[in-house]
């Protein structure tokens, strides 16, 4: 594979990320976030299970005990991250939660820092600086201008980030579709239960949403995961990190073109800004020490 050909890959994974927040919003039009949270997820480790079988084949054991022990905390950090999105979605908008999701970046370096000891880097300092900024903008030049839907999202970002730590723990045993297939499964029988506590949902729903949960669970998870591992193989950390980034600009694209959202010029800026600090990081290392978590790592939500 040419450098070039990689790089769309990439970039055709980051559209697919963008547009699964419009998926997200409208499913929860027939069915409650946790219902959705757990078709999605079992859907995409049904998908992933022959990858890793095949996977499980060529390594020298079956199941090391550590790995599945990080796969089911990641699957559990996974499910938290993912039911405050969902459930911010229900009064964010897609382009606000493509923005503040996108902070998990930021955050990483911190958790990291808290958790391992790991020294941040001066990238980091002005990357807060650039998206405290940029939040002000996007929430309309006051943060009071941000619903409790687009705090929600926020909060999401936090466990996104302590997420990206542990999956960047489970890069010691190179069995990532095997980590991933596990991880969707937890996260599936999280969402079930929930579900079954706390909403009602009939079949007919199910059914209805089934193009999204088709479209999140196939394409943006399965799918994308497995072009990302293809694509990191031909493509450089910094180079990954800048064009997985743009799934935030995606995400205010297929707000605008399926669900006629629009920000307003400070909205912009602020978007913009958030961007700009989210490549900054990226492009200056989250860490200073070695074997920080790697900007080529993206949670898969």
């Amino acid at each position: 594979m040419r450098r070039y050909q990689a790089d769309l890959l990439l970039l055709f994974a980051a559209a697919i990320w963008g547009f699964a927040f419009v998926f997200q919003k409208s499913a929860m039009e027939h069915i409650g976030p946790n219902a959705f949270i757990a078709a999605r997820s079992l859907l995409a480790a049904v998908a992933l299970s022959p990858l890793a079988w095949i996977e499980g084949r060529r390594a020298s054991q079956i199941l090391p005990t550590p790995l599945l022990r990080i796969a089911l905390l990641g699957g559990v950090l996974f499910f938290v991250a993912a039911w405050f999105q969902q459930v911010g979605l229900i009064t964010a908008t897609v382009s606000n939660t493509g923005f503040l999701t996108g902070l998990y970046v930021i955050i990483t370096p911190f958790v990291a820092w808290f958790w391992l000891g790991q020294r941040l880097t001066p990238q980091v300092w002005i990357a807060v600086a650039l998206s405290f900024v940029g939040a002000w903008g996007l929430g309309g030049g006051t943060l009071a201008g941000f619903n409790g839907g687009d705090g929600l999202v926020a909060i999401c970002a936090l466990f996104w980030a302590i997420h990206l730590v542990i999956t960047g723990a489970s890069a010691a045993f190179d069995r990532p579709i095997t980590y991933t297939a596990i991880q969707f499964a937890t996260v599936g029988v999280l969402g079930g239960v929930a579900a079954a506590l706390t909403e009602t949902t009939k079949f007919v729903g199910i059914i209805a949403a089934a193009p999204e949960i088709a479209y999140v669970g196939l394409l943006s998870s399965a799918l994308t995961f497995t072009l990302l591992a293809i694509a990191m193989k031909h493509a450089s950390a910094a180079e990954t990190a800048i064009i997985v980034s743009l799934e935030t600009v995606f995400a205010a694209v297929a707000g605008a073109l399926l669900l006629g959202e629009r920000l307003a010029p400070i909205a912009i800026a602020g978007a913009g800004l958030i961007l700009a600090a989210i490549i900054v990081v990226q492009l200056g290392g989250q860490t200073a020490t070695p074997g920080s978590t790697g900007a080529k790592e993206r949670p898969v939500q």
